[in-house]
């Protein structure tokens, strides 16, 4: 890097805007920092089609990048379906079970990773192109899927450019069950072993994370951070001065929400029997509503099972009014006098919808097993209410302490949680990191190593 040049980061998220997945959020405030920070910013992610056609959109979310990043958008076809049936080959119109076969093996072969290995040739051909026109100083790969972690070993090894890796889920960890996926000795975990050995760090969510990993791989642990989840000060700003809710508590009842993905092992059930328990010991808790927003699910139609649940608490004031764009998030909070976090259990996960709820300064039910990493977010917190075990009875019982609490709250109260949790906001969390691979950049450019020359993807990339 030469005096006076602007850092060049290359950012690889296969999710961003404007996909509308759970890790967008986290690729695009990181994204966002280090291009406020100075940096010249170029994104790797894939086609707008994937997203229009598979997982969903937010176009509103385009406007909040930064407007100097450089988006490049590196074609990709998901196995799961191609919707132009005139792109389907010969093969495949003759037998789609074959040709979905030949193809999962075909991708596996590119990159160890169901679904998204082969995506590695065009990731690989956009990387040396994007380098090529305009020499990059670091690469962070935000992961899953654990092949955006490529490019950064692939100019490591090309040009000698320091990688991060940052994982914002696990590639072998399964965090609910709390074991290693597959067998130590196979092919992609000798390739993670591999990447993060030649990191120059490694982001994990939360501590438990990280220190999992630093027992499984501690070649080079010693760079191994924790890098949280965050909310933004943008963000945050929209309830500066949030005023109690003028209404009659018994009259007018309360709104408790929840905003985010409703998925995988999440106590929806023992919550919604919980809120009918309530309703039954309160009269404002009947008088209440409760309000999904958000996915039902990952994918663009919403989970059939999860609104067959919701169906059956229809008549206790229970609905769901659909998708919230990430421009809209702050106005559906303030529809809210009490937020619901409904989490699966697990030391290991991490919710990022806790840190926006912390921001807001409402008070916060929740609904999960004590053993889930966001309780170690929230302890200390006032106007916090928390389960001791998953179950109905348990429900009932910290959804009427919160309303209680919600239907006396007033604005000093609300003020006085946003000032607790300002050191959970993303330029705490980002500050040290940046300041930190600024360094690490700059002493790389002291030694004034010129980019190598080289051709697209090759099979040298494979591990065995």
């Amino acid at each position: 890097m030469t005096v006076g040049k602007r850092p060049h980061l290359l950012y690889v998220a296969w999710g961003f805007p404007p996909s509308r997945s759970a890790g967008v959020y986290r690729a695009l405030a990181t994204a966002n920092a280090f291009a406020r920070s100075g940096w010249e910013v170029t994104v790797l992610t894939a086609s707008r089609e994937v997203f229009e056609y598979q997982t969903g959109t937010d176009t509103e979310l385009e406007k909040a990048v930064d407007p100097t990043i450089h988006v490049v958008r590196v074609p990709f076809s998901w196995i799961r379906g191609e919707p132009d049936l005139s792109n389907w080959s010969k093969l495949r119109v003759a037998s789609n079970l074959l040709w979905t076969h030949l193809r999962a093996r075909k991708d596996w072969l590119e990159f160890p990773e169901a679904v998204y290995g082969g995506w590695r040739r065009e990731l690989i051909n956009a990387t040396n192109i994007v380098h090529k026109e305009k020499p990059v100083d670091l690469v962070i790969g935000s992961a899953n899927p654990n092949v955006d972690f490529l490019p950064g070993w692939h100019l490591h090894r090309k040009s000698r450019v320091p990688y991060v890796m940052d994982y914002r889920d696990t590639w072998h960890l399964d965090v609910y069950a709390d074991r290693r996926i597959g067998s130590p000795r196979s092919r992609s975990v000798r390739r993670e072993r591999q990447l993060l050995k030649q990191s120059v760090e490694a982001w994990f969510v939360n501590g438990a994370i990280c220190d999992w990993h630093a027992r499984e791989y501690p070649e080079n642990s010693k760079n191994y951070h924790v890098v949280a989840n965050a909310f933004e000060e943008e963000f945050a700003s929209n309830f500066v001065g949030l005023q109690s809710p003028a209404k009659d508590a018994l009259g007018d009842g309360l709104v408790f929400g929840y905003l985010g993905t409703i998925y995988g092992p999440m106590p929806l059930k023992e919550t919604l029997e919980g809120w009918r328990k309530a309703r039954q010991k309160s009269r404002l808790v009947a008088a209440s509503r409760l309000v999904i927003r958000g996915r039902l699910g990952h994918f663009t139609e919403p989970d059939p099972k999860v609104l067959a649940i919701l169906s059956e608490y229809r008549n206790d004031q229970v609905s769901y009014e659909g998708p919230v764009s990430k421009t809209d998030v702050a106005a559906v909070y303030k529809q809210f006098d009490a937020l619901l976090l409904i989490l699966g259990r697990s030391k290991y996960v991490t919710s990022g919808k806790v840190f926006e709820y912390a921001a807001t300064g409402l008070p916060i039910t929740s609904l999960h097993h004590p053993e889930t990493a966001t309780t170690e977010v929230l302890s200390g917190r006032e106007d916090w209410f928390p389960m001791q075990e998953v179950n109905a009875d348990e429900a009932c019982r910290v959804l009427l302490a919160t309303a209680e609490r919600a239907a006396e709250m007033t604005a000093a109260d609300y003020a006085k949680n946003q000032q607790w949790a300002l050191h959970l906001s993303r330029g705490k969390q980002l500050e040290q990191p940046i300041k930190r691979l600024a360094e690490i950049v700059k002493k790389d450019g002291d030694q004034c190593v010129p980019p190598l020359e080289f051709s697209s993807s090759s099979e040298s990339d494979h591990i065995s």
